[in-house]
């Protein structure tokens, strides 16, 4: 069997300001970027150099939602319950500064863990990320 995962979905609570943070913030590239509405848009970024493609999803009443399970995702994003993933670089320490010079909220300072070096962020919605360097 051969199986490939091509896109994977972050909900985000505004899909401009997920835009402003994962491309210009995090330096990842835009794969995808097509109206299909007056609101919706798909989206798509990933990480330069890799195929698998992130879908910024938006939270909002209309095609995935009702009006009572968009509040409760966003809810749930907001605080930080859903939303996880690794990011991972050469230099935690190097990455943690130039990210935190450009504006990136962190939730962990770096420091050594059992899997290496990590250090954890947010993005702008509440999805947090552990940005992690073997050792």
């Amino acid at each position: 069997m051969d199986l490939q995962m091509t896109h994977t979905t972050i909900y985000v609570l505004n899909q401009e300001s997920a835009f402003d943070f994962y491309v210009n913030k995090l330096g990842f590239e835009v794969k995808t970027d097509v109206p299909l509405g007056p609101t919706l848009r798909w989206l798509t970024v990933c990480p330069k150099g890799q195929d698998l493609e992130i879908i910024l999803m938006p939270i909002a009443e209309g095609m995935l939602f009702n009006k009572q399970s968009a509040k409760q995702m966003s809810d749930l994003v907001k605080s930080g319950t859903l939303g996880f993933g690794v990011i991972k670089c050469k230099d935690v320490y190097a990455s943690y500064e130039e990210l935190k010079a450009k504006g990136v909220q962190f939730k962990k300072e770096p420091r050594k863990s059992p899997f290496g070096i990590e250090a954890v962020l947010c993005d702008d919605s509440g999805n947090w990320f552990s940005l992690q360097e073997k050792t």
